[in-house]
């Protein structure tokens, strides 16, 4: 979506053939994107990924840090381990802050900017599925993205977060053996409208907070859910 909206696209991710894939995929529409292979929890991965789209591309403008693991679920709070712990903050928060740690000098030496950081609904309410890694680091990228947004509002940078609901995805959606009951579900819960959002729904939220359309919003959270988060019951 960005790529059709005129963007010279970076993408980055740790899989190579995911993300050489939807290289192709822009390429052939007449796009322009390049793919870096990237661990966004590793510095000098991030380091080297935002000094790469400087050299190709001379600037940059829009940064979007989506990069997010599910962790433990149906655990209570008190019986998750250490490391799981460890490993949900590092890669839904730590990264988050190592990105932003990198994408905004750049963004400020062009003269403005704008980051898009992905949360949850889950960054403002609890989980009903014992989520609570998941939930802690999604509350915290919404504090993380609105302390940004105070610091560099006079630099000409913005920053805000999208909350996306329950989405088709790799974290969510049919098992291998088909539709899943739980996909039933969560849709009965979760979703006033009846059905899961859809990757373009948030794409296109994502999209309108990088452009000039929204260059007076700063700090804001837009959730993309369905109406979940607006429901009495």
């Amino acid at each position: 979506m960005m790529a059709r909206e005129g963007a010279h696209v970076v993408l980055a991710a740790r899989r190579a053939d995911k993300g050489l894939a939807v290289e192709r995929v822009i390429k052939a529409a007449g796009g322009s994107a390049q793919f870096v292979q990237t661990d966004v929890t590793r510095r000098a991965d991030v380091e080297s990924l935002v000094d790469r789209a400087l050299s190709t591309f001379g600037r940059l403008d829009c940064a979007v840090n989506n990069a997010g693991i599910a962790g433990p679920v149906n655990v209570p709070v008190a019986e998750v381990e250490e490391d799981e712990w460890d490993e949900v903050v590092n890669v839904n928060l730590r990264a988050v802050w190592l990105c932003m740690k990198y994408e905004i000098p750049a963004m400020i030496a062009g003269g403005s900017g704008s980051i898009v950081n992905v949360s949850s609904i889950y960054g403002y309410k609890p989980s009903p599925i014992g989520h609570a890694p998941y939930s802690a680091t999604k509350h915290a990228v919404i504090g993380l993205t609105r302390s940004a947004a105070i610091d560099y509002a006079a630099q000409h940078l913005r920053c805000n977060v999208v909350a996306p609901g329950f989405t088709l995805s790799e974290m969510v959606g049919p098992g291998e053996e088909g539709p899943d009951a739980v996909l039933d579900e969560i849709v009965a819960r979760h979703s006033a409208m009846n059905r899961l959002g859809e990757g373009h729904e948030t794409a296109a939220a994502i999209t309108w907070l990088c452009s000039d359309a929204a260059s007076f919003v700063n700090g804001a959270v837009l959730t993309v859910d369905g109406g979940d988060t607006a429901r009495m019951y």
